[in-house]
């Protein structure tokens, strides 16, 4: 990894009003969940309010994170600049996820751990599998969407059609989408490490192998994709 690229894309996050919002929104679900415990007794919304982190907050906040440390350089042509220095295409890709999936760790998968701490402290191991589930999926989410950043300028809309009709609507429709959902892989993961989360049934080796393709191959391809965009100069 770059240590330069690595803090120009740190910087990308924090410094542009996607950063406020990347900061808003695990916000909103533990103040959500601060609410519904003190409305209502322990342990209460807790499947409820942990679904709604697992399958909004936290894609979101990942595409988000995905798409600000590569979308920005690419909509202003400043990439062509990037890519001019010499350094491997796929070393840029390396670095930008690795920012971005820093971002998603402490700003999607660790505000599902504190919601699930909020709402039912007696059940800590219950709120750490949530957690662990989140960074799991996480892992993936931001690879899948860093690979989408550096195919299309449109990847925001294409990402939230991915999270909210794949993983959202047809994932609760058809149990099939399940082996091919990166959501369903955290949930196994979840799942695998406390019994009160219930997984999808993929199996833990399936659900982590999985994962881990996914996200190697859209790190590899963002890479692939940025050296095509120096020997093209397109978009």
């Amino acid at each position: 990894m770059h240590p330069t690229i690595l803090r120009l894309s740190a910087q990308a996050i924090v410094g542009r009003r996607r950063g406020v919002v990347l900061l808003l929104i695990p916000a909103l679900l533990v103040v959500l969940a601060l609410v519904v415990r003190l409305l209502t007794g322990e342990g209460s919304g807790y499947e409820a309010v942990l679904n709604l982190g697992f399958t909004l907050v936290l894609p979101l906040v990942a595409l988000l994170a995905a798409t600000a440390v590569l979308g920005p350089e690419i909509d202003d042509g400043s990439i062509v600049y990037l890519l001019a220095k010499p350094v491997s295409r796929h070393v840029v890709a390396l670095s930008k996820y690795a920012v971005a999936w820093a971002a998603t760790l402490g700003l999607g998968a660790l505000p599902l751990l504190v919601a699930g701490l909020v709402l039912d402290a007696s059940e800590p191991v219950q709120a750490v599998a949530w957690g662990v589930g989140g960074a799991v999926a996480g892992t993936a989410y931001v690879a899948l969407f860093l690979g989408l950043a550096a195919l299309t300028r449109h990847a925001v809309v294409v990402g939230l059609l991915f999270a909210l009709l794949w993983e959202g609507v047809l994932g609760n429709v058809f149990a099939g989408v399940r082996w091919v959902a990166i959501g369903a892989w955290g949930r196994e993961a979840a799942g695998d490490i406390s019994p009160l989360v219930s997984g999808p049934g993929t199996g833990l080796v399936y659900a982590l192998v999985a994962a881990g393709l996914v996200t190697l191959g859209s790190v590899w391809f963002a890479g692939d994709r940025l050296r095509s965009f120096t020997l093209r100069g397109d978009e």
